[in-house]
């Protein structure tokens, strides 16, 4: 056992995604500077951005399907750890071979100039990076839940302490990526390799601290092997073995009509959605739409699955949809809220200015410093018999959510133009939206551990993160309501957002209705998960 009573193989798995998500974060911090450096215009450089964050959503359910049914965690792990650090290494290997195309900042580009080798490996690269990811990311969270016995209440710190992982690599990536790609620019965009090459390194340590591991830690409380292919587990099979339903079930079939029935109305949710489409990154956001709708209805409607599943497989989705209202307005820290801090935030502290990219780090320190905090707080009331169901856990980040945004829309309440509002005011917000995140995303992914029929937790994890696509998809469109100075009030739902006040408004009230909602489920959803919170 590790510390706090918890299992040293959550310690391993910690590390593991620490460093991978050093270099996911580590590279998505230099992406975009190096695109618009090297090769293309601020405007595709954005879209191709839009489209590969889109698609590492998309692809984990193909890996998680991949993993449930054949591969298993942990080669699915290794091979996606592999695959990605191969792609960092292409980015890197595209910086090397980069040649300066921009004559001055700003000007033409010199068309005698060819870089196509350089194009061509940095999109196999990111091609790598997406595959890779679809195994590696719903797969690692699976493994922390089957750390735990099903009934055990610590699985809510235990994903809280592994989310402190997540931003701890979160935090420490654009420092470190960034002072090493720090000469990179227009007139030097080759500089930027020795960024990548640092986040290639990060994602071969989390394969090797995983591979040496996993055999000595990733075990379950009575010592089996958590991870392995479906034929191989022996843990897989003492669970499905003590689901008798689930045995009384094994001869039912599925029709084949579910499967081209899901497929066809994917296609025609994808050309509904699509119809409208100007460029390919709305295609890119129609498909996950589409993908979105017909992937869980496929997976509910499998006969195999016994009433208990399909209700604990119900809460997921209606907790999902509830987490795209939370990451739709959370997410406005990566855009709206940015502008907003650039633009109309006061940010000296006396004759020194703090740059607008340091905000983006106030979320990831709050998470690695409270995470513990909040991991010990579950701990501290389950001992004293107060046991929080998850649904109300997540009720409460989505009311922290409507509060932050309370707080924002009153410190910019009478802000005339030309005007700038306090940065506290967004120290405050970021502040309040990271304890909520504390109290949402970590506990929904051990929700989903806790709820997902054995065969299908991956698949379902999958399923869990594609809600974070759908959400950034929307948050993108809110984003455009932002007020600019000389351009006219847009409306929402008949509402008009004529000031900043009135566009953070429309996410209190929007994140507070949701939580009021959740709160109101809550005692249906607990009934549905049938003795397990």
């Amino acid at each position: 056992m590790g510390n706090n009573g918890h299992p040293k193989g959550l310690y391993l798995l910690f590390v593991t995604e620490m460093a991978e998500r050093f270099s996911y974060y580590g590279m998505r911090a230099l992406f975009v500077l190096y695109l618009v450096a090297a090769f293309y215009n601020s405007a595709d450089a954005s879209q191709i951005y839009g489209s590969y964050t889109g698609l590492v959503y998309l692809t984990p359910l193909i890996g998680g399907y991949i993993a449930d049914r054949y591969w298993g965690n942990n080669r699915s792990i290794i091979v996606g750890g592999i695959v990605m650090a191969a792609g960092q290494f292409l980015i890197f290997a595209s910086a090397c071979f980069v040649q300066q195309t921009i004559t001055k900042e700003g000007g033409t580009i010199d068309p005698s100039i060819n870089n196509s080798l350089s194009i061509i490996l940095m999109f196999i690269g990111l091609a790598a990076l997406i595959i890779g990811n679809g195994f590696f990311k719903p797969n690692i969270s699976t493994m922390v839940g089957d750390l735990y016995e099903s009934t055990d209440k610590r699985k809510d710190s235990a994903f809280t302490i592994f989310y402190m992982g997540i931003n701890a690599g979160a935090l420490f990536a654009p420092l470190i990526c960034g002072f090493f790609a720090a000469e990179g620019s227009w007139s030097n965009p080759g500089a930027f390799k020795w960024g990548f090459f640092c986040a290639g390194v990060a994602m071969i340590i989390s394969i090797v601290v995983f591979a040496c591991g996993k055999k000595k830690y990733l075990k379950t409380p009575d010592g089996y092997l958590i991870g392995l292919a479906p034929k191989k587990s022996e843990l897989r099979k003492i669970k499905e073995e003590n689901n008798h339903d689930a045995n009384q079930e094994k001869s039912v079939k599925n029709s084949p009509i579910r499967l081209w029935g899901s497929f066809i109305g994917s296609i025609i949710l994808f050309v509904i959605f699509s119809l409208d489409s100007s460029n390919f990154n709305d295609y890119i956001s129609a498909a996950i739409y589409a993908i979105s709708i017909a992937l869980p209805i496929f997976i509910i409607t499998d006969r195999r699955l016994t009433t208990i599943e399909k209700m604990r497989i119900g809460v997921i989705y209606i907790i999902a949809i509830f987490v795209i209202f939370f990451w739709s307005a959370f997410e406005q820290a990566g855009s709206s809220l940015t502008i907003f801090a650039d633009q109309q935030c006061e940010r000296h502290i006396g004759n020194w200015e703090m740059p607008t990219t340091w905000f983006q780090s106030i979320n990831p320190i709050v998470v690695v410093c409270c995470a513990p905090l909040m991991a010990v707080m579950w701990e501290f009331l389950l001992k004293r018999g107060i046991d929080i169901p998850s649904p109300v856990k997540q009720a409460i980040g989505l009311l922290l959510l409507s509060i932050g945004y309370i707080i924002i829309a009153i410190g910019t309440n009478g802000l005339k133009d030309g005007e700038k509002a306090s940065m506290w005011w967004l120290f405050a917000l970021y502040f309040i939206h990271t304890i909520g995140e504390l109290s949402l995303s970590p506990i929904g992914l051990s929700m989903v551990n806790k709820l997902s029929p054995v065969r299908l937790a991956s698949l379902l994890m999958g399923v869990w993160f594609m809600s974070n696509a759908a959400s950034n998809i929307l948050a993108g469109n809110l984003a455009t309501l932002l007020p600019i100075h000389g351009q006219p009030a847009k409306s929402f739902c008949g509402f008009e957002v004529a000031t900043l006040t009135d566009f953070f408004t429309i996410f209190a009230i929007m994140s507070g209705i949701a939580a009021i909602l959740l709160f109101c489920l809550c005692p249906l959803l607990k009934k549905m998960m049938h003795n397990i919170n």
